[in-house]
């Protein structure tokens, strides 16, 4: 009998798999794995098991990856824990086999038996929903004076934790190496997150146990304790952490009995994994800047052919692209105000082409519906010309987020949206500003619109490879999603911005997880040391 499990740590939100399509939100979920009741294969032994974990994709079985191997047992716990995707909308099958391992290649070959297999699909895995605090924590433990179980060496000393759950199932966190015949063993430090480890619950009990290895699997037990997390972050204030290492059996039976040894945590490192939605709760604005290409190439706008006339009856792509992604960032921003910029014209009263032309006299719109206002207003006071150089808007916009860069807090991010009507003809210089603005707090979105070969733009998406400058400089992160606008031209404005928007919470915890910031806001949490902000994917 084969026994999964899974626990949920957190939701991801992965970006597109292609432009022709919105992003999806995927759940990551992690997978334990035990038996029972296994196939003796061994003569002088029991069945060494291992577990391979194999997912179906286009109707072939691919592996996942494999537990380790639990010597002489036919009921093992595996300590292997493995993550994948989650997908509501997929039937999602896996198959588990287990073999008899008998030698020390690799596993599923003819040397080794197979005990027997079962598919079956992830929605039937039994599951423990679990939500809180995205985060991991490093222990390190110690032991001294453990019982000795050997007659002519020392004890060989593990440690197992297992988390004992609401309905009172025990479920293995980690279990350590074996020190071998020493009875002081130092353990080696291991990461675990706290969802595994508490289900972010710092009341939850900790069955710990330490046994003495035996190659047989016929593990002599030295003694077990209890922990909370509560107890192990005593150690933060300095205090020392120890436990006695208890054998209920000598415990009853000798009256003088005191522990077989003593457990202690010689180190706790705590790491805190912030969300968008953190730096969001925490007061972070997004302020959203849109640059409009003005374009000869675009046509006259008084056109009915022209990308930019104004239609009474329903707005061009430059104002379904616009709408569709200002309406969601203007959420984001507590004072609605959006600068709006345009680039390609020639403006008044002398009519030279400005590398960026104000839509508007204040620059800055009250929501959005105020920048498309200005855009209309502004089409019959300029001539469109050329060229298509984007580099100076992105120059412009990333010197402007350096300076809220050198604010030590999450305060504001910022968003720059291009929309233009073809490839762009300073693609060096704007390689260059991309490079440059990967540095500061800025995700920039490249709307193609119209029905001009934008293959080349690609280039600028760093989905395909890293972006480099022309002398080879690599962007510090990938802050640029292209998308044309004809992918979603049938599709509502929702998949629109769901596709552009899809990149912009991983980059904006990029940012501050690089500079090492944390959101402004004390959160509600109940984990109290102090906590170190590291890079991950977005959790909300």
């Amino acid at each position: 009998k084969l026994s999964p499990t899974e626990t949920v740590p957190y939701l991801a939100t992965s970006p597109a798999t292609s432009l022709s399509g919105p992003a999806t939100c995927v759940s990551k979920v992690e997978l334990r794995v035990s038996c029972k009741a296994l196939l003796d294969r061994d003569t002088l032994n029991k069945s060494d098991p291992c577990v391979i974990i194999m997912v179906q994709t286009n109707g072939q079985w691919t592996e996942l990856d494999r537990t380790e191997v639990i010597k002489s047992n036919l009921h093992p716990v595996f300590a292997k824990v493995f993550t994948l995707d989650y997908y509501f909308e997929e039937v999602q099958k896996l198959r588990f086999e287990v073999y008899d391992i008998h030698g020390t290649h690799s596993i599923g070959t003819r040397d080794d038996d197979f005990l027997g297999g079962v598919e079956c699909t992830l929605g039937q895995v039994h599951a423990e929903e679990i939500s809180g605090n995205n985060g991991y924590v490093e222990l390190s433990f110690c032991a001294k004076k453990l019982d000795d179980k050997d007659l002519f060496s020392k004890s060989d000393p593990f440690l197992e934790i297992y988390r004992i759950n609401d309905d009172e199932t025990e479920q293995l966190v980690h279990r350590t190496e074996v020190i071998k015949n020493n009875l002081n063993p130092v353990w080696e430090p291991f990461k675990v997150s706290l969802i595994s480890l508490c289900s972010c619950d710092e009341e939850r009990k900790l069955k710990c146990l330490v046994w003495d290895y035996d190659s047989r699997g016929k593990h002599d037990f030295i003694g077990e304790f209890y922990a909370t997390f509560r107890e192990m972050q005593k150690i933060s204030s300095g205090n020392k952490v120890t436990w006695d290492c208890v054998n209920p059996k000598y415990k009853q039976k000798k009256r003088n009995y005191k522990n077989s040894g003593v457990v202690i945590l010689s180190d706790l490192k705590l790491h805190r994994v912030y969300s968008f939605l953190d730096y969001i709760m925490g007061g972070c604005q997004i302020h959203f800047t849109v640059a409009i290409d003005f374009t000869a190439s675009n046509g006259d706008p008084r056109n009915s052919c022209s990308l930019h006339y104004i239609n009474p009856y329903q707005p061009n792509e430059y104002l379904k692209a616009l709408i569709a992604v200002g309406e969601i960032c203007q959420d984001y921003d507590s004072d609605k105000r959006f600068s709006a910029l345009g680039f390609g014209a020639r403006i008044p009263p002398n009519y030279e082409v400005s590398i960026s032309v104000p839509i508007s006299a204040l620059l800055e719109q009250y929501y959005i519906q105020g920048v498309v206002e200005a855009y209309q207003n502004c089409l019959p006071k300029i001539q469109l010309y050329g060229p298509t150089n984007v580099s100076p808007i992105i120059n412009r916009i990333a010197k402007l987020a350096a300076g809220d860069g050198n604010i030590k807090d999450a305060s504001r991010y910022h968003i720059l949206l291009i929309l233009t009507d073809g490839v762009v003809t300073d693609m060096a210089d704007t390689r260059e500003a991309i490079v440059r603005a990967s540095y500061q707090p800025l995700s920039i979105i490249i709307v193609g619109v119209g029905n001009a070969d934008f293959t080349d733009m690609q280039i600028l998406d760093g989905d395909d490879g890293v972006l480099r400058s022309p002398k080879g400089e690599p962007v510090l992160r990938d802050i640029v999603q292209f998308v044309p606008f004809r992918d979603f031209k049938t599709a509502s404005p929702a998949a629109l911005a769901k596709c552009v928007l899809a990149e912009v919470p991983k980059q904006v915890v990029e940012y501050y997880s690089h500079k090492a910031i944390s959101p402004m806001c004390p959160l509600r949490e109940s984990l109290t040391p102090i906590l170190t902000p590291v890079a991950t994917t977005p959790t909300e």
